[in-house]
């Protein structure tokens, strides 16, 4: 919105010429979402843990400690990231980029889906929430909107193709069939990061990480000059995302203030699928869809943890993991958890590095 109102009064006041510059507006982003989450976080967690009183019900199935060190903790607090986000987002964003409106739906979309099961799950102190089928519906629905809406803003030979990471000039050109594929990894996404929200502070960090080289990548590949360079393909007007993942960074870090360990609040299926999507909704956008499998490596990790341990249990009736989610199977070994948080951060960051790597290793 500042970009709308006052960059066009950049011939009478110099000064607002700095909100031509994507880099001033995703730092002016990171700050704002900050500052609002310090403002408002209080005042939410208060207002949850009033409204919910005995906090997130915890699973029977889950790690014993977890009935004891978790109890009473309220969630939704996916609220305040999606309040800071937007706020920020609409702030700083050139609001005439429909880019930035088809991430932000499927970010609200899949944030309203996650709220619908958070809420019930507190109101009738049941664990399993909404149903999976009618979930998967709704999140199939939100990805099919944006990837048609996706595929009808961009031009040939991107429309409908699929960038490989690593390989200059290589598009596999899917055609319609890119459609679904999209969906999937907007779809996966958010519930990759949903599964990997199972401590205080694990997933939140990872976020943050994926969305600072989502950053980076946005804005190179919203540049027309520097997408040439690096050899990779432009997508013009995509690097007003620079702007979003900005201001997801600054939520992030405002929300870990109260997520740390011991956690005040948890973000609840209202953070972890509106996050999730909205980084698969912005890999789809910028043509890095692949990379997004090694950038948020460890939300696959965490995925492919629990479809190994389904499979294997259904198959042979036996477990390969003590319990999944990944991190579950290290708590039973006996890691405390702050271990396996900081250490699932560290493979995180190594993943980032490994998918930033993806610019020059062509």
């Amino acid at each position: 919105m500042l970009y709308n109102l006052l960059y066009p009064l950049a011939d009478q006041f110099a000064v607002f010429n700095l909100f031509k510059y994507l880099t001033f507006r995703s730092g002016g982003a990171v700050l704002t979402a900050l500052v609002v989450s310090f403002l408002l976080g209080p005042g939410i967690i208060a207002w949850l843990r009033k409204w919910q009183k005995q906090g997130q019900p915890i699973r029977a199935d889950g790690p014993e400690s977890h009935l004891l060190t978790k109890k009473g903790t309220p969630t939704m607090g996916g609220f305040l990231i999606l309040i800071a986000l937007s706020v920020s987002t609409f702030l700083w964003a050139d609001l005439t980029s429909q880019y930035v409106w088809i991430v932000m739906m499927v970010t609200l979309g899949y944030g309203l889906i996650g709220f619908l099961d958070d809420y019930l799950k507190v109101s009738k102190k049941n664990p399993k929430g909404l149903p999976g089928r009618i979930k998967l519906v709704a999140e199939v629905a939100i990805a099919l909107v944006a990837a048609i809406w996706v595929m009808s803003l961009q031009k040939d030979p991107l429309a409908g193709a699929l960038a490989v990471p690593f390989f200059k000039t290589v598009l596999v050109q899917l055609s319609w069939f890119y459609v679904p594929f999209a969906v999937f990894i907007v779809v996966g996404a958010g519930n990759a990061v949903n599964l990997t929200d199972g401590l205080d502070g694990l997933a939140i960090v990872p976020v943050m990480i994926a969305s600072g080289v989502f950053a980076i990548f946005a804005y190179l590949v919203g540049h027309a000059v520097f997408a040439n360079y690096l050899q990779i393909h432009y997508v013009a007007g995509s690097g007003e995302l620079a702007v979003f993942c900005g201001a997801l960074v600054g939520a992030g870090l405002g929300f870990l203030w109260f997520n740390a360990p011991p956690a005040m609040v948890f973000m609840g299926d209202t953070g972890s699928l509106a996050m999730g999507g909205a980084l698969g909704a912005i890999a789809v956008v910028i043509k890095h869809e692949l990379v997004l499998g090694i950038v948020g490596g460890l939300f696959v990790l965490e995925t492919v943890s629990v479809i190994v341990q389904v499979a294997s249990f259904k198959l042979t009736g036996k477990r390969v993991f003590r319990m999944a989610p990944l991190h579950h199977h290290f708590e039973k070994k006996g890691w405390a958890e702050p271990t396996v948080v900081i250490r699932f951060w560290i493979i995180a960051t190594i993943l980032a590095l490994i998918g930033l790597s993806t610019l020059k290793l062509r």
